[in-house]
């Protein structure tokens, strides 16, 4: 590896390692300010889902915008300015109103910086011999990182959470100036329907299958937090069990391309469906928060299979007019819609039924998911050796 392709690759690495640690204050932390304002459940849910109902609108518009432009580096500088700038404005009012028009403002940025990274990374590794599975690790090692970081200011200043949000997605737009450009191949002439994404039938069950296991995601990013408290956790302790989910994708990062090409990408997706009814199964029966801990290894068996995985579909199957327009539709529907269901309707159901409960429910969810799904496509493999017969 010459000089210049090792500050390349390092470049890449830091872009992950630095946008995950935002990640990791925003999603993780953000619930618990919520809380420590003393906002009810039901409002908490309400305003992290209508952050997810703007992305339906922001995604596919910032994936067109990538896939036009002159370069989608400048595209994502865009987002993490705006990510840095808006979060600033949220510790101004307390107001219901008020704090809803800026989650919607940051979510508008924010949402849309992980899609279009995996698009300008995979892009670029795509002519070269790299693998995206060690570059997506620095951003578990980041997250991984921030978590405990900043769980240990919380317990003290939950507050900061704006001002080192902020800090994070500057650095990732200085990053992101260094990195080498990546043009939208729709910026000619050349144009593309994103109809021909839609026609696509194993990539629109793929992302059926994503949204449903993401929808019981939903429901675990915007509760967790509330609820590892509840059972006698601090902020500290919040931020060692998301060290131990983000320890756990570490193995599918590194051998995730290996798992691929054994078991084929249905099998791998579907498998996400089972240890999800697993881990929410484990949640509903555990009440001891330290037992949590290793319950939250089965995140690495979720979370990072589906994006990874489809992620590097996703990059090889679409038309390169469409690239970004892929991994932005498909975080649409995995970080919007089914954000929006989970943590809206979760948040309603624990109102009335208890976070306990609605953990139960959202295992039946994934293991009737895995059953459907494991009969669709072991129908569409018959049908496939039918017609090669």
């Amino acid at each position: 590896m010459g000089d210049k392709s090792a500050r390349t690759y390092l470049l890449f690495l830091s872009l992950y390692a630095i946008s995950y640690m935002g990640n990791a204050v925003y999603g993780t932390f953000m619930p618990v300010y919520l809380k420590s304002i003393n906002l009810s459940q039901t409002t908490i849910a309400t305003l992290l889902s209508f952050g997810p109902l703007v992305a339906i609108l922001a995604q596919p518009l910032w994936g067109s915008i990538g896939d036009r432009a002159e370069s989608k580096n400048r595209v994502l500088q865009l987002l993490a300015l705006g990510s840095a700038v808006s979060i600033l404005l949220l510790p101004v009012s307390n107001q219901y109103l008020y704090l809803l028009l800026i989650i919607c403002l940051v979510t508008f940025f924010q949402t849309s910086i992980y899609p279009l990274n995996d698009a300008i990374t995979l892009e670029h590794l795509a002519r070269t011999k790299w693998n995206f599975g060690p570059i997506r690790l620095a951003g578990t090692i980041g997250f991984a990182i921030m978590s405990v970081a900043f769980g240990i200011v919380a317990k003290k200043n939950i507050n900061s959470i704006f001002i080192v949000y902020s800090l994070v997605m500057l650095l990732t737009l200085l990053i992101c100036t260094q990195l080498p450009k990546i043009k939208g191949h729709q910026s000619s002439k050349n144009k593309v329907s994103l109809l021909v994404l839609l026609k696509n039938r194993k990539l629109m069950l793929f992302i059926l299958l994503n949204f449903i296991v993401q929808i019981t995601l939903g429901y675990y990013y915007a509760f967790f937090p509330i609820y590892f408290n509840q059972l006698g956790a601090d902020n500290s302790m919040l931020g060692w069990s998301m060290l131990f989910s983000s320890i756990s994708e570490v193995p599918f990062l590194l051998f995730g391309h290996k798992i691929i090409e054994r078991f084929g990408i249905p099998v791998v997706l579907v498998s996400t469906a089972f240890f999800a009814g697993l881990r929410w199964l484990f949640c509903y029966f555990v009440h001891n928060p330290y037992l949590v801990l290793p319950i939250q290894m089965l995140h690495g068996l979720i979370f990072i299979v589906l994006s990874v995985t489809l992620a590097i579909y996703i990059n090889q199957e679409v038309p390169k007019e469409l690239k970004a327009s892929g991994q932005t539709m498909n975080g649409l529907i995995s970080l919007g819609l089914a954000r929006i269901i989970g943590s809206m309707a979760g948040g309603i159901a624990s109102e009335y039924i208890g976070m306990r409960e609605v953990f139960l429910y959202n295992s039946v969810v994934a293991f009737i998911t895995f059953l459907v799904f494991i009969f669709i496509f072991l129908k569409e493999s018959r049908t496939v050796q039918k017609a090669t017969v």
